[in-house]
Formats: C-alpha cells, sequence, structure tokens
C-alpha cells in the first residue's frame, strides 16, 4: 500500500461549494412527501331493492385442501418413521450392552406390544354389540314401600351407619 502524503492530498471542492452541496442533501432530506392517496371509498350509493351487480371474490387459496391432506399424512408417516428408528436403534443398543438398561430396552417393545393388544382388545370390547334383554323372575311376592337409608355420621371422627327405615 503506497504511502499517501496528507500535503500532497487537495480537495475536491472548496469550502463554499460543500457547504452549498450540505445545504441541498439536508433540504432534499427534509422536503414532505407529496400527498398520494392511500384509500378509496365508493361513495355511489346502493340500489334500495332488485339485483345486485356481482362483485368478482377471487379464491385466495394457496394451496389446495388434497394437498394439505396429504401434506400431514405425510409429516404423520415420518414421525412415526422417525419414532420406530429411534426405538430400534435404542432395542439395538440395549442388546450389545447386559445391563439393566439393556433389559429393559429389551421388555419395553414387548410392553409396547401387550399395551397396543390391550387398547385394541377394549375397543372392540365396547364396540361389540352386547346388549341382550335380560328378563328376571320373580317368584316372591314384591312390596312396593317407601324404603330409605338414612346416614347419618357423627362425632370427631365420624361413623356411618347405614339404617334402613321401613
Amino acid at each position: 500500500m503506497p504511502d499517501h502524503d496528507s500535503a500532497a492530498w487537495q480537495p475536491r471542492m472548496t469550502e463554499a461549494e460543500a457547504v452549498t452541496a450540505a445545504r441541498r442533501i439536508i433540504e432534499d432530506a427534509y422536503r414532505p412527501a407529496p400527498q398520494i392517496p392511500t384509500a378509496y371509498r365508493d361513495e355511489t350509493p346502493l340500489p334500495a331493492y332488485g339485483p345486485t351487480p356481482p362483485v368478482p371474490q377471487p379464491d385466495r387459496r394457496i394451496v389446495p385442501a388434497w394437498a394439505a391432506g396429504t401434506a400431514v399424512a405425510g409429516i404423520g408417516v415420518g414421525a412415526t418413521c422417525v419414532g420406530v428408528g429411534c426405538g430400534i436403534w435404542l432395542a439395538c443398543k440395549g442388546f450389545a450392552a447386559v445391563t439393566l438398561s439393556s433389559v429393559l430396552f429389551v421388555t419395553l417393545p414387548i410392553a409396547a406390544l401387550a399395551a397396543v393388544a390391550t387398547a385394541i382388545g377394549s375397543a372392540v370390547r365396547s364396540l361389540k354389540a352386547t346388549h341382550t334383554e335380560t328378563h328376571h323372575h320373580y317368584t316372591g311376592p314384591v312390596r312396593l314401600e317407601n324404603n330409605t337409608i338414612t346416614a347419618p355420621a357423627y362425632g370427631l371422627i365420624a361413623r356411618t351407619r347405614n339404617e334402613l327405615n321401613r
């Protein structure tokens, strides 16, 4: 890098030219912006009755519904694959070392399968139609009385005594 002598450097503008240029730049910066309308209101009166002219309503959807559904399904499948892969990696890591954690990693998939089987079984049982009408055939006499049960609780440590009032 060559050395420049400060005495050899001469300014390209005189002091008066620099003051004039600075004043022009400042005036340009603080000049108010022209008035540009930013909104428009249609003041035409609407008809009191009758058909109204159609108004264009453009469709602004970016992604179709089927594409959004496919994307959500893809995210779900990807997350499932990541979870299964992590489970397999942890199980393989557990097989490599015989420790308490390795035993837990070996039994964890079995427990998960048992939990899934239990959930499926309870869902099938709740969906199964078990609505069978049962008829009770009584052979003894039936008394239609007002049988009430009172359960008073007394004392600091409450004891409940159920009494059948006939």
